[in-house]
């Protein structure tokens, strides 16, 4: 018997009923802060690497398959080497892949 199992608990009808209304808000917030940077210099912030990133998961959200795994390695640092020294005192959310060089 080769059926495939349910990976989750829940039924689509149930985690719809659970998890809409907050998702809903996450989308609201996200095309807030969106509108927000059209408003302010849409060009400037195009050009920051952490909305490029943003950008591309976005893009991820439409298509089929792990989207978890796709975003979370599109906003993640790939390197395994060792900082020489620390960069930042805070995370920026997003590896700055042009910039990767300036981080050694």
């Amino acid at each position: 018997m080769n059926a495939k199992l349910p990976t989750c608990p829940l039924t689509g009808p149930e985690i719809v009923d659970e998890y809409f209304i907050e998702n809903r808000t996450r989308l609201l917030e996200i095309a807030a802060f969106l509108d927000r940077l059209d408003r302010a210099d849409a060009q400037q912030a195009a050009r920051d690497f952490r909305m490029q990133a943003f950008a591309e998961a976005v893009d991820a959200l439409a298509g089929p398959g792990d989207r978890l795994t796709r975003i979370q390695l599109l906003l993640s640092d790939p390197t395994t080497e060792p900082l020489q020294r620390l960069d930042r005192k805070s995370a920026l959310g997003a590896f700055d892949r042009e910039n990767k060089e300036a981080r050694s």
